[in-house]
């Protein structure tokens, strides 16, 4: 459910982050790898169409991988920064003033310690809350140093449902951040500018300070539409990529999403982040198909739009539709990962299990901090039933999401397996899983899985009933789990079942039908 590769470091450069824990907020710029013209585009904040004819009139230092016009295009952030040093007066003569704010900036990003003032988030937080006419989010319990860092971002949570307008016009998704009904000012487009660099990196940290600079975006200019679909792909994506629970991440994303929707309804966007939690939050397929296609509708080309519509239909069990649209996101952005990741987890779904596993262990090697191939392995070889490898990746996803309750779930487990193999590895999790959901650090459908993996169907059920009160995403997935087998003939599981069905607008033999 992701759309751009991983920018790569080219330098040694500490990039912890812009915040740690007790420190003045300080770093030196790192070189990044940028692998595709739309990459190097929003680097400058501009289209395509101009950083090609930058290269080709003005010397914009782009790399060409082999294959001439065809092959991959790639530069280096240092690079570009020194070039905009040689040629900021002549792109102030020859483009406009908002290139040359944009060229000013990276310049000093350079040259400057960059960071966002420790007072600047709390006060982000007020104005937003106020922007939106929300509540505060409730406090989260005192935790784990992960989970400290996922909430330092301000966090907000909806007041209530706002209704969406009609749509019109075509607008791609980056020329609609920077050509919008509302035009920006430049102090909000580059704060926008920088959110977006890092909601591509998907790690904890970098959509945690995507959350920072989105919404100081957003305090700078209340009515820029783009900042706040911005925010709300961090909180969808928070989700999957940290520790961060749904209940939390959804309400903000879907509060962020109608609000962007409300600005500007010609935003593609806008209309494919309130798809994406309207969907798996308010378990509402009906509308969050209309929005999925009515993003496509105004951008036949927005990667993001066909990228989050495949895993809709994936999770829908449609799954020749879902493998058409990814295909799709995939020839648009060939050098993303993130969506070669979730290709290989829509043909295992599909039964394409032996393609599935040869491309996503291909991304393993070439993209190892992507954690969500990790967690898509992880299913595969339990599929297999390969448990030390199931072990290997469930460690390494965890730690790539700074999930300390998951860790310690993998951790046990391998020492189960070890001692008694795998009723062994069961037997040991449980108690592990159990002490995380009471402390709200974990998920009762996992809970409910190992109990009835263990015959214990009782327990199972009593956590499948608490996952469902809890709104859990694995819900959508019950009929297909074959962790659940043992309960198939059992009513209250039929009853939990139907009712999942009745929220998503099936019935319980369709639901049946994609096992």
């Amino acid at each position: 459910m992701r759309e751009h590769a991983l920018p790569r470091q080219r330098t040694t450069t500490d990039i912890s982050g812009y915040y740690r824990m007790g420190d003045t907020p300080a770093r030196q710029i790192t070189d990044y790898r940028l692998d595709s013209w739309k990459e190097i585009a929003a680097f400058f904040g501009r289209d395509e169409r101009t950083v090609r004819r930058w290269e080709k009139e003005r010397g914009l230092p782009a790399h060409r991988v082999p294959g001439g016009e065809r092959g991959g295009v790639f530069a280096y952030t240092a690079e570009l920064r020194q070039w905009l040093k040689g040629r900021a007066n002549e792109l102030e003569a020859a483009e406009s003033e908002t290139i040359r704010a944009v060229a000013e900036s990276a310049v000093a990003e350079s040259e400057q310690i960059e960071g966002v003032p420790a007072s600047e988030p709390s006060k982000s937080a007020a104005v937003l809350a106020q922007v939106l006419d929300l509540r505060p989010a409730p406090a989260p319990p005192k935790t784990s140093f992960a989970r400290i860092v996922v909430w330092l971002a301000p966090l907000v949570v909806v007041a209530g449902l706002i209704a969406v307008l009609s749509f019109s016009h075509r607008e791609t998704r980056y020329k609609n951040a920077l050509a919008a009904p509302h035009s920006p000012n430049a102090e909000a487009q580059e704060l926008y500018l920088k959110g977006e660099y890092h909601w591509t990196k998907r790690t904890p940290e970098d959509l945690n300070k995507a959350v920072d600079y989105f919404t100081q975006s957003i305090v700078k200019d209340p009515r820029y539409a783009q900042a706040y679909v911005g925010l709300a792909n961090c909180y969808n994506l928070l989700r999957e990529f940290s520790v961060m629970p749904a209940d939390e991440a959804y309400p903000r994303a879907l509060a962020a999403a109608q609000k962007a929707v409300e600005l500007d309804d010609t935003s593609a966007g806008a209309h494919n982040s309130l798809a994406f939690a309207t969907f798996y939050w308010n378990w509402d397929p009906v509308t969050a198909e209309r929005e999925h296609k009515r993003a496509l509708e105004l951008d036949r080309n927005f990667v993001q739009g066909h990228h989050w519509y495949a895993t809709f239909l994936l999770t829908s069990g449609r799954f020749p539709e879902a493998l058409d649209q990814i295909e799709q996101a995939r020839k648009l952005d060939p050098s993303s990962t993130t969506i070669q990741a979730d290709k290989g987890w829509i043909l295992f779904n599909a039964g394409r299990k032996s393609e599935a596993f040869a491309l996503l262990k291909q991304l393993e090697s070439t993209d190892p901090a992507l954690a969500t191939t990790h967690g898509y392995l992880a299913a595969i070889y339990l599929d297999r039933k390969d448990y030390e490898n199931f072990l290997a990746e469930s460690k390494q996803s965890a730690q790539l999401r700074h999930d300390e309750a998951a860790l310690a779930v993998a951790n046990a487990a391998e020492r189960g397996f070890a001692a008694g193999g795998l009723d062994g590895m069961r037997e040991n999790m449980l108690p592990v899983q159990k002490e995380s959901f009471d402390r709200s650090l974990g998920s009762a459908y996992d809970v409910a899985a190992t109990c009835a993996s263990l015959g214990k169907k009782e327990e199972a059920l009593r956590y499948l009933q608490a996952a469902y009160e809890k709104r859990e995403t694995g819900l959508l997935y019950l009929s297909r789990d074959p962790a659940f087998n043992i309960l198939h003939d059992d009513l209250v599981y039929k009853e939990i079942t139907e009712r999942v069905g009745e929220k998503l607008g099936r019935t319980i033999e369709s639901l049946n039908s994609m096992i």
